[in-house]
This record gives C-alpha cells, sequence and structure tokens, in this order.
C-alpha cells in the first residue's frame, strides 16, 4: 500500500528524468504491462502510439528501445520494472525472459521490505499507545458509578442516551468537582466507537508551549529536546473518542489548529508535512463561559460553534440535594472495601449535616471527605469529620469575596490613574498586562463603569 502504483520512476536517468522525478503511468509502455501483467518490449517506432508527455520526454532524452516488466506477486501487481536504452532493439527474448524472472525476485523483495517497514511502524506506534493505555486501563470506565435520582440528573443521562449513538461533538459543561469525565466515559461507553480507545487530555495540566506536541504529534527533530517521533492524542483516538478536559484553555494560536481536526478530521505533526487524516469523536468539557471568552476575543468563535453542537450542562452538588446520601453510601462503600473495613451505619445527623452543606468543590470535595471519613473510622459507624465541613465553607466564600474586592480596587485605581483610558500603549488594560477585551469584560462583571 506504500507503493505508488501510478508512477514510474528513473532512477538513473539524466535531465527531465532526473532521479527525483515521478512519472504519470498512463498512456506509457509502463502502463500498459501494468495493466496487461505482461512484458512489453517496445522500440522507437512503438513510442509513435503513445502521446503521454513521459513518452515526448523519453524521445527527447534519445531512448530507442526498452522493456517494462510487471512486478507481479500472487493477488497483485506492485509496479513495473523498466530498462531503456539509446540503442535500437536493445532487448532480446532472452533479455525479456531474464528481466521477468528478475522482476519476480525484485517484487518479492519490495512486498517483504513493504510488509517488514509496517510492521515496525506498528510496533512503534504499539509501544507508544500502550505507554499511554497502561495508565489509562486503571481507571474505571465502567458508567455504572453516576449514581443518583434527582432529575437534574437523570435529565442529564437522557440527554447522554440521546446523543452518545452518534458521531457528533459534545460539549460538557459544569463547575469543577461535578463529575465531567464520568459523563464523557460513559457517553464512551454508549457509542459505537466502545471498544476502540478513549483518550483523554487535561488542557489545563499542560504547559502551553507543550500542548500542541501533546496533541498533534511532533517529529524528530521538530525542536529541542525532541529526539524521537511522538504520537499525538489525537493518532492514539483514531476510530475511538477524544475528551478535551479544560478546553477553555487551549491558547488562541492553537485554536485554529483544532478547528482544522473538527472540521476536516485531518492534521500535521508538529515539525511535519504529511496529513494525517483520523477518524475521531470529539467530546469537550469546561467549567469556564466560553461564549463569554469569546465576547472577551480570548476564544474564537468558530471553534465555541464547532464544539457546541450539543451541550450537556452538568448541575453543581447543591442543586441534587437528593442525591448526596446515596452518594455518601456509595463512597463509603467504596473506600471501606479497599481499606478493608467494615462501614454498616451513617448516622442520620450526619447525613443530614451532608444534605444541607451547599459543596463548593462538588462530588470531589464529597468523596474526598467521605473516605477521609473511612479512614478515621475505627468501628462500624461512618465517623465523618464534620468540622472539617464549616473550614472548608469558610475557605472556600470568604477569599473568594475578598480576592473579588481587591481586583476591583486595583481596577478603579488604574483606571484613575489613567484617567478612565482603556486602550493604547499608555491606557489602563497596558498598565495591567492585559488585553482590552479583556479589561472591559471585567469590568461588566465587576460592576464597573465610569462616573458620570
Amino acid at each position: 500500500k506504500n507503493f505508488r502504483r501510478q508512477v514510474l520512476n528513473f532512477p538513473s536517468g539524466k535531465g527531465l528524468l532526473g532521479g527525483s522525478h515521478s512519472i504519470a503511468l498512463e498512456d506509457t509502455p509502463a502502463g500498459e504491462a501494468f495493466r496487461s501483467r505482461k512484458t512489453v518490449c517496445w522500440h522507437e517506432a512503438d513510442l509513435q502510439h503513445f502521446h503521454s508527455d513521459t513518452v515526448r520526454q523519453l524521445i527527447a532524452e534519445g531512448v530507442k528501445s526498452g522493456c517494462c516488466v510487471p512486478l507481479m506477486l500472487p493477488d497483485r501487481v506492485l509496479g513495473t520494472l523498466n530498462l531503456g536504452s539509446t540503442r535500437p532493439s536493445a532487448f532480446s527474448t532472452a533479455d525479456a525472459d531474464l528481466l521477468t524472472q528478475v522482476a519476480g525476485q525484485v517484487a518479492i523483495a519490495l512486498d517483504n521490505a513493504f510488509a517488514y517497514r509496517e510492521i515496525t511502524e506498528l510496533t512503534e506506534k504499539l509501544e507508544k499507545e500502550n505507554v499511554y493505555l497502561r495508565d489509562e486501563i486503571r481507571i474505571e470506565t465502567n458508567f455504572e458509578e453516576i449514581v443518583g435520582e434527582s432529575p437534574g440528573l437523570k435529565h442529564v443521562l437522557q440527554q447522554l442516551g440521546i446523543v452518545a449513538p452518534t458521531d457528533s461533538t459534545v460539549l460538557i459543561l459544569g463547575e469543577t468537582g461535578t463529575g465531567k469525565e464520568l459523563i464523557a466515559r460513559a457517553l464512551h461507553q454508549l457509542s459505537t466507537r466502545k471498544d476502540q480507545a478513549f483518550v483523554k487530555i487535561n488542557c489545563a495540566a499542560i504547559p502551553t508551549g507543550l500542548l500542541e506536541s501533546e496533541l498533534f504529534g511532533h517529529e524528530k527533530g521538530a525542536f529541542t529536546g525532541a529526539i524521537s517521533q511522538k504520537v499525538g492524542r489525537f493518532e492514539l483516538a483514531h476510530r475511538g473518542t477524544i475528551f478535551l478536559d479544560e478546553i477553555g484553555e487551549v491558547p488562541l494560536e492553537l485554536q485554529s489548529k483544532l478547528l482544522r481536526v473538527l472540521q476536516e478530521q485531518e492534521f500535521e505533526r508538529l515539525g511535519g508535512t504529511r496529513t494525517i487524516r483520523v477518524d475521531v469523536r470529539l467530546v469537550a468539557a469546561t467549567n469556564r463561559d466560553l461564549m463569554q471568552m469569546v465576547e472577551a476575543g480570548e476564544f474564537r468563535s468558530d471553534l465555541y460553534y464547532r464544539l457546541n453542537v450539543f451541550p450537556i450542562t452538568i448541575p453543581p452538588l447543591r442543586d441534587r440535594q437528593e442525591d448526596i446520601p446515596m452518594l455518601v453510601r456509595y463512597f463509603a462503600q467504596r473506600y471501606a472495601t479497599r481499606m478493608k473495613k467494615s462501614i454498616e451505619t451513617i448516622p442520620a445527623k450526619t447525613m443530614e449535616r451532608l444534605a444541607g452543606y451547599p459543596w463548593p468543590g462538588n462530588i470531589r470535595e464529597l468523596e474526598n471527605l467521605i473516605e477521609r471519613a473511612v479512614i478515621l473510622s475505627q468501628g462500624s459507624e461512618l465517623a465523618v469529620p464534620l468540622l472539617d465541613l464549616k473550614a472548608n465553607l469558610q475557605r472556600s466564600t470568604q477569599p473568594i469575596t475578598t480576592l473579588e474586592g481587591a481586583e476591583r480596587d486595583h481596577i478603579l485605581r488604574a483606571l484613575q490613574d489613567t484617567k478612565w483610558v482603556i486602550g493604547g500603549a499608555s491606557g489602563t488594560a497596558a498598565r495591567l498586562g492585559m488585553k482590552r477585551t479583556t479589561l472591559i469584560s471585567k469590568m461588566k462583571k465587576l460592576g464597573i463603569s465610569r462616573p458620570t
């Protein structure tokens, strides 16, 4: 499959038929040999029956005779072996027979070489995939971990069931800790791609300069430190699903390449020129307001609309209070089993406190608390450190107000110093080290307006 069937190569030619040229087979003696699967020996007069540029070039270079032998395997023709001479009638019947035998050996050698190269490439790819998949295989992919019966969660699961069988892009929205990755895994498991790879990448966890290489791979020597070729996550996810968590953190300069993959399903590795085509289903997630980022010039509008084909919003845990008791029991049993403990009861008062807590960290915060409770429990009753809830709530609310207030005061002082000039080299945005659109967005969010 790596041999170009429709070309004819002259490795030792001269002039227009230099070693780097590939010539079309159509309307040539070589093309006739390829199609008929028979050896074609020809003389200069025979070339008058062909009208391609290739034949005109042969005549111009003084070729008087030639012999074209198909490179045949039992099931296909790989190409042709072509010899030319500036002497008339240079190839006898005996020469043709000998060349046919040589061509048979060349075909076998080429087939073996192609097979070896394919095996080598597959082995290298599998080795790279295994490095990734060994980590992934440890993670449970059973969507039965989605626990709850609240109307909000039922609506999410209903949407999941509708969109999963399609190949449409899904955008999962929700606060940090609401279980966006769990929903993405469930979507994959319910899809027709469930037997293929589920590849995830947290766009916020990878330095900006390395994200392109992680997503699309790189060629050897593409940059300092690129000592070998790297297969990117999109290649690993071929025929499967790729999950881009924290999609809002993708740098603006990389968003155009991501858009191309969504539209065309193709890309080039960093430092490479070969276009790679993939068949990938994209699922993205974010806890940010992408539309607000679009308005602030921080996110491409065309990429946003490509991502926002089928949005699924996961409600925060504070809006799923009826699910909290089920989640508490689920996590208590899960960690008790892991720690070889027996947790049989959870005090009603404890459950009441847990159900009434707003859970700013959502399910992740609840899971961490229950794990800690199982560690602390010495008997059959779950001992939840309820005092931690009050401390967590104070930490999650007070600093936010203080930080917002401090940011508001800081922006106001800068605006007053610049006489409320926002743009320009000496404007407020430049002084604060941010884009003009970002500053305007923050001013709206913090309720800052120029006094009349």
